[in-house]
């Protein structure tokens, strides 16, 4: 049987009754296997001697001690109890606050076995947290003989995560007695081959190691075991919903062979042409790659397609496999050319004679898209539409119709474009910028309008690309979206400088002020950002939270900093045709300064702004702060980055900003982020498929990440 068909109520279980049964329900523990699924966060070693001796080497002291004496210290209510012991390497003291009961059990002259966390204190060795029980031991021993005397539980004690009212005591009584009952025949779930290979567990083994283990090595081979399978299992799935929906699996695809730039060119559609010769700069390398690739995948696409109706036409028997379509993630950082990448790949689509749709998660990145796509592609004859919720409804009506009947060759907008009214005439191509602001349904929701149930009975899928200037590490991208193939923009365009980021304590405001001041004098701009809009914001728990608003600074900045420069106000609740208003003047250098909140994160390209300036930095992310600097940088003048932390910033948090001082290189970044908070918000809140592993730790885990899916690879393409 395996582990989650276990379904036998916890309450059946010896010793575990109606108030234990409410507690592990609070834990979402119903049955034996979810119990038994329920691992440890931690373990306590318990399988060594550590002597008094050792406590500052040591994290934990566990050895045999005999009482010497008790002493009473403090008055009335306040009157402790304190226990010497020595265990014939060092004397200590064990202060029993609200313990005074063990003056009557660990009487002097005893023998105790003895673990706790000690630390020096007025000159003495002592602990508050500790465990002792009394062991029979020959009163006549002598203290120097406890050295070589084991002390009692020398195992390895399990740690689990709690909940109010359940004691790690309660939860390992429970989970023993589930061992015993239950834990026989629990079958594999993974290949034998692989465990064999591996030297991992079995299943059984592994369950049983993981909760109840004789030493420490046993425990971290099930804690292994139990990673690899769920991240085997992980990515078989993800691989078999790759096959289903486009033919491949992840990786599937043959490398990309080198190629010349005379072969690049002569790669390009007609189209695609015309718009590489009319760039004033040449492409990156990295831009000529990714393009390159597209089009290959592009054009499979639509060969299979074509190929399959030929042989449905012909009587042929078809492929069994989904016919090939492309699905990529683009990654680059801020400001690498991916849109122009996209665009390349649009041109591609429109020479086949299809639509694209190219989403963005808010209307100001929307209305730039729009803006640059008409710019670039309609002296080609391409026809841009921009949809958005705000659009008026003669208008909506007006363009709905062109691109149900197909004069639109690219839309560009928000989440209006998957919108129950939007039909397409033809949807063979969806661009999602800023891919971590939508959510798996959404995403879903914009591919539909595109997939087409041909007469052959086979349901053709739209292509897929999806871009991210947030950038994380492949290893977790092969995770977070692997059903997808990732590709990568690391080389900037020619005549960008790395923007310079200053730290700045809170206080020396003033310094960040007058150095934004001289770049103003050189007409120059420069941006402000808040964590906050006004000052009535509040924190998560009602108390008042002592943030910046972008409101009140704008309100400083103009009146007491920067009187002299024409400042703006921009964030959420400004009406949306304002926002529009504000930024295009800002990008006229109508306005020299902008104070904001993060709504400027994306979306915003003034070249002729070089400075960035975050207050409280520290209470942003730093795939966030990453964006934010992104904003300037974007000429060819050098540009600076002020990031104003607290004055009660944590290790963590100053760590966090000193990776963002030391590079400019988002992948560095990420990986930085990675290491100090793990993977969790990388995937982004928006994401409904967020991941969260039982037991498997992507901050630890990447090298079995990695044989898990090249594993569940290989087992999927042999059965099918």
């Amino acid at each position: 049987m395996k582990l989650n068909e276990i379904n036998t109520p916890v309450s059946a279980i010896t010793g575990v009754g109606p108030k234990i049964t409410t507690l592990l329900a609070k834990l979402n523990i119903f049955t034996i296997g979810e119990l038994l699924s329920y691992f440890p966060r931690d373990y306590e070693d318990r399988t060594q001697k550590h002597f008094l001796k050792d406590y500052a080497i040591c994290h934990k002291i566990h050895t045999v001690a005999k009482v010497l004496s008790h002493e009473w210290f403090g008055y009335g209510r306040m009157k402790t109890l304190k226990i010497i012991v020595s265990d014939g390497t060092a004397h200590a003291s064990l202060i029993c606050f609200n313990r005074a009961f063990l003056e009557k059990v660990l009487v002097p002259g005893s023998f105790i076995s003895l673990t706790g966390d000690f630390f020096v204190k007025y000159n003495t060795l002592q602990s508050t947290a500790f465990e002792a029980t009394v062991m029979n031991i020959d009163p006549k021993i002598d203290e120097t003989d406890l050295i070589n005397t084991r002390p009692l539980n020398s195992k390895v004690i399990p740690i689990y995560p709690l909940t109010e009212g359940l004691t790690q005591k309660n939860i390992s009584k429970a989970i023993e007695a589930a061992l015993n009952q239950y834990a026989h025949g629990i079958e594999n779930e993974i290949p034998e081959h692989l465990i064999k290979k591996y030297g991992f567990l079995s299943k059984q083994e592994a369950i049983i190691n993981i909760h109840r283990s004789e030493n420490i090595e046993k425990a971290l081979l099930a804690r292994k075991t139990l990673s690899y399978e769920e991240l085997y299992h992980f990515m078989y799935v993800i691989s078999q919903r790759s096959l289903k929906r486009r033919g491949i699996t992840q990786g599937e695809l043959e490398p990309q062979k080198d190629f010349t730039d005379d072969e690049f060119v002569s790669s390009l559609s007609p189209l695609q042409k015309r718009l590489f010769d009319a760039l004033p700069y040449s492409l990156t390398p990295d831009q000529k790659k990714v393009i390159y690739q597209m089009n290959t995948e592009i054009d499979r696409g639509y060969s299979e397609r074509n190929r399959i109706l030929v042989q449905y036409d012909k009587g042929i028997p078809l492929p069994t496999r989904q016919p090939f379509t492309m699905a990529r993630l683009l990654q680059g950082d801020v400001g690498s050319g991916k849109t122009l990448c996209a665009l390349f790949t649009c041109l591609r689509i429109i020479s086949w004679k299809g639509q694209c749709a190219f989403m963005a998660p808010t209307e100001i990145l929307a209305r730039q898209h729009a803006e640059t796509t008409d710019r670039l592609l309609s002296p080609f004859g391409i026809k841009t539409a921009f949809l958005t919720g705000n659009l008026k409804a003669a208008g909506r009506t007006q363009l709905l119709k062109a691109l149900k009947t197909g004069e639109i060759d690219i839309v560009i907008g928000t989440h209006a474009l998957f919108s129950s009214g939007v039909q397409y005439n033809d949807l063979e191509l969806v661009v999602i910028d800023e891919q971590h602001r939508f959510g798996v349904l959404q995403r879903q929701a914009i591919v539909a309008k595109g997939r087409v149930s041909e007469k052959c009975g086979i349901t053709f899928e739209p292509h897929l690309l999806m871009m991210s200037a947030t950038p994380i590490p492949q290893s977790l991208a092969l995770t977070l979206y692997g059903d997808l193939d990732v590709s990568v923009i690391k080389t900037m365009p020619e005549g960008r400088k790395a923007v310079t980021t200053y730290l700045v304590k809170e206080g020396n405001e003033a310094n960040a002020y007058e150095a934004v001041r001289k770049e103003l004098t050189k007409g120059h701009q420069a941006y402000f950002v808040y964590p906050a809009i006004d000052s009535e914001y509040s924190a998560e728990d009602g108390s008042p939270a002592p943030l910046k608003s972008a409101e009140k600074m704008f309100e400083f900045l103009s009146a007491k900093v920067y009187p002299g420069f024409k400042c703006a106000l921009l964030h959420s609740k400004v009406d949306e045709d304002e926002q529009v208003r504000i930024l295009h003047d800002f990008k006229d250098g109508k306005i020299q300064i902008l104070a904001s909140t993060t709504v400027i994160e994306v979306g915003v390209d003034v070249p002729n702004a070089t400075c960035m300036v975050i207050e409280m930095a520290d209470r942003f992310g730093m795939a966030q702060l990453h964006q934010l600097r992104g904003r300037v940088g974007r000429g060819k003048d050098q540009s600076f980055c002020f990031l104003i932390y607290s004055q009660n910033i944590s290790k963590t948090g100053i760590e966090r900003m000193k990776a963002l001082r030391e590079s400019t290189d988002g992948f560095y970044i990420s990986e930085q982020d990675l290491k100090t908070r793990g993977p969790g918000e990388l995937s982004g809140t928006a994401q409904s498929g967020a991941i969260e592993f039982q037991i498997a730790d992507l901050s630890k885990d990447m090298p079995l990440l990695t044989q898990a899916r090249s594993d569940a690879l290989t087992e999927l393409n042999q059965s099918t």
